[in-house]
C-alpha cells in the first residue's frame, strides 16, 4: 500500500463531500432540529397547557358525598346543580354555558357509585380525571366512616408499605460499592447503539460513493495511475472523517442551540410557573408531596448510588475498547460495502448482494439489547466474539466488567478479520470496478477472487 496516494486520496474525498451544498444543509439543520426537539418539552411547559382554561361543568350529585370533593379553579369550575330539572340541563348546555352535564348515581349496595357524563364534544381527559378523582377520594372516605373504627384512615396508611433494594457489588480486593445496574445499562447501550449508527449508515455512505464514481467514469481514470486497494482505503477512510467531522458539529452546535434558547427563554420562568412545575412533576410520575418526600428522603442517597457506580466504571478502558472496536468494526463492513458498490452499476442492484452484509450487524443489535440484563449470557458471550457482532456486543459487556483476555481476543480475532477481508474486497473492488453492462452476482465476485 502507498500511504502517500492514500492520503491524496483521503484528501480529495474530504474536500468534495465537505463541500458539497447537501453536506452544509445536512450537518446545519439536523443540529436545529435535534434542538428543538429537546427543548419543545419546555416549550409546553412554558406556553402550553393539556387543560382548557374557562370550563364550566354541571353536576348532579345523587350520592350526596362527591360534589363537595370537586373544587374548581381557573380552568375547570364544577356547579352544583343536583335537585334541578336533569334533562332540561342536559338538552341546553350552551345556553347554559355548561361544557358538559356530569351525573353520579346514588350510592349503590356496594358503597359504590356510577358516573355518567353528557355533552355535545368527547369529554376531555383534564375533566374526566378531576370528576373520577374527586369520586375515588369520597367513596374511599365514605368507606372509612362506615367502619365506624377511630382512626382507621392513619391505620391503613400505617400498614401501606414500598420497600427497595440496595445493590453492593464486591470488588476484586473484597471490598463492597454501592451501586445503580441502570447506570450500566445506559451507558453500554449509548456506546452500542453509536456503534451500530456509525458502522451501518457510513458503511452505506461509502457503497453509494464508489456506485456513484463507476457509474460517472471516474474510477476508470483514477485505477490508471492507483492501486484498487490504495483507492479503497482512501475511499473509506476520508468518508470516515466526513462522518466523524459531522457528528462533532451535531454535537457542538445541539449543545450551543439547546443552551441558547434555554437562556432565552428562562430556565427560572420555567421553575417559577406553578403549572409548568406541577407538569414537570407529573412527567417525572409523582405528585405533590410525594414528589417532595422522595427528593428530601433519597435525593442524596441516590446520587451517592450513581457516584459510586460512575466511580467503578474504568471509563479509560470503556472509551479504549469503543474507538478500537468501532474503527476495525467500520472498516470490516465499509469494506464489504465498497466490494458490493463496485460489483453493481446502480443502487438499485445492491438489494440482493447487502443482504447477508446487513443480517450479521442487525443480529448483533438485537442480540445484544436481548441480553441488557444479563451481560453475562452464553449468547451475547459468543457473540462478543464472532467479529460480526463483536463491535456492538462486546461493548454492552466491556462496561459491565469482563477479564481483559477476553476484550484482547475478540478485538485481536476483529483485527486479523478485518484485514482478510479487506483483501478481499480488494480483489473484488478491483474487477468489479472496471465491470459495467452486467448485473454481477457472488458467483461472479467468487470468480473474480480467483484473478490475480
Amino acid at each position: 500500500m502507498n500511504w502517500k496516494k492514500i492520503g491524496v486520496i483521503i484528501g480529495r474525498e474530504y474536500a468534495m463531500r465537505v463541500k458539497k451544498k447537501s453536506f452544509l444543509v445536512i450537518t446545519f439543520v439536523t443540529p436545529v432540529l435535534m434542538g428543538l426537539l429537546m427543548v419543545l418539552p419546555t416549550i409546553i411547559m412554558l406556553y402550553g397547557s393539556s387543560e382548557e382554561k374557562g370550563q364550566n361543568v354541571a353536576v348532579v350529585d345523587n350520592s350526596g358525598i362527591v360534589a363537595q370533593y370537586l373544587e374548581s379553579d381557573e380552568h375547570i369550575a364544577f356547579t352544583d346543580m343536583t335537585g334541578q330539572d336533569q334533562e332540561y340541563v342536559k338538552r341546553n348546555l350552551d345556553s347554559l354555558g355548561y361544557k358538559a352535564l356530569v351525573t353520579v348515581s346514588p350510592i349503590d349496595t356496594a358503597m359504590g357509585v356510577s358516573i355518567v357524563s353528557y355533552s355535545y364534544e368527547p369529554l376531555g381527559s383534564d375533566i374526566a380525571g378531576r370528576v373520577t378523582e374527586a369520586a375515588d377520594r369520597a367513596v374511599e372516605d365514605y368507606r372509612m366512616e362506615s367502619y365506624d373504627i377511630e382512626g382507621l384512615e392513619n391505620i391503613i396508611s400505617s400498614i401501606s408499605y414500598s420497600s427497595s433494594i440496595t445493590s453492593y457489588t464486591i470488588t476484586e480486593d473484597g471490598g463492597e460499592k454501592l451501586t445503580v445496574t441502570g447506570v450500566y445499562r445506559a451507558i453500554a447501550v449509548i456506546f452500542s447503539i453509536l456503534i451500530y449508527i456509525f458502522v451501518y449508515s457510513f458503511g452505506g455512505m461509502v457503497m453509494s460513493a464508489v456506485i456513484n464514481e463507476k457509474t460517472s467514469r471516474v474510477v476508470e481514470v483514477m485505477v490508471s495511475s492507483v492501486k484498487a486497494i490504495d483507492l479503497m482505503i482512501g475511499k473509506i477512510l476520508g468518508i470516515a472523517a466526513v462522518a466523524l467531522t459531522q457528528f462533532l458539529l451535531w454535537i457542538v452546535l445541539t449543545l450551543v442551540i439547546v443552551v441558547g434558547v434555554n437562556a432565552f427563554m428562562g430556565f427560572d420562568k420555567l421553575m417559577q410557573s406553578p403549572e409548568a412545575t406541577e407538569q414537570l412533576m407529573e412527567m417525572a410520575g409523582a405528585q405533590g408531596d410525594m414528589m417532595t418526600d422522595m427528593v428530601d428522603s433519597a435525593a442524596n442517597q441516590e446520587m451517592a448510588a450513581v457516584l459510586s457506580t460512575l466511580s467503578q466504571i474504568n471509563f479509560p478502558l470503556v472509551i479504549g475498547a469503543f474507538l478500537m472496536f468501532f474503527v476495525f468494526g467500520y472498516l470490516l463492513y465499509s469494506s464489504m460495502f465498497a466490494a458490493i458498490g463496485s460489483a453493481v452499476d446502480n443502487e438499485a442492484d445492491t438489494n440482493q448482494l447487502v443482504i447477508p452484509v446487513t443480517i450479521p450487524i442487525l443480529a448483533a443489535f438485537f442480540i445484544a439489547f436481548s441480553a441488557i440484563d444479563n451481560p453475562s449470557s452464553p449468547l451475547l458471550v459468543w457473540a462478543s466474539y464472532i467479529p460480526f457482532t463483536s463491535p456492538i456486543c462486546m461493548m454492552m459487556r466491556v462496561v459491565n466488567g469482563i477479564p481483559s483476555w477476553e476484550m484482547w481476543v475478540s478485538l485481536a480475532i476483529l483485527v486479523v478479520t478485518t484485514f482478510v477481508m479487506m483483501y478481499i474486497s480488494a480483489k473484488i473492488y478491483k474487477v468489479g470496478i472496471l465491470m459495467f453492462g452486467k448485473k454481477s452476482s457472488f458467483k461472479d465476485m467468487w470468480k473474480w477472487l480467483k484473478y490475480k
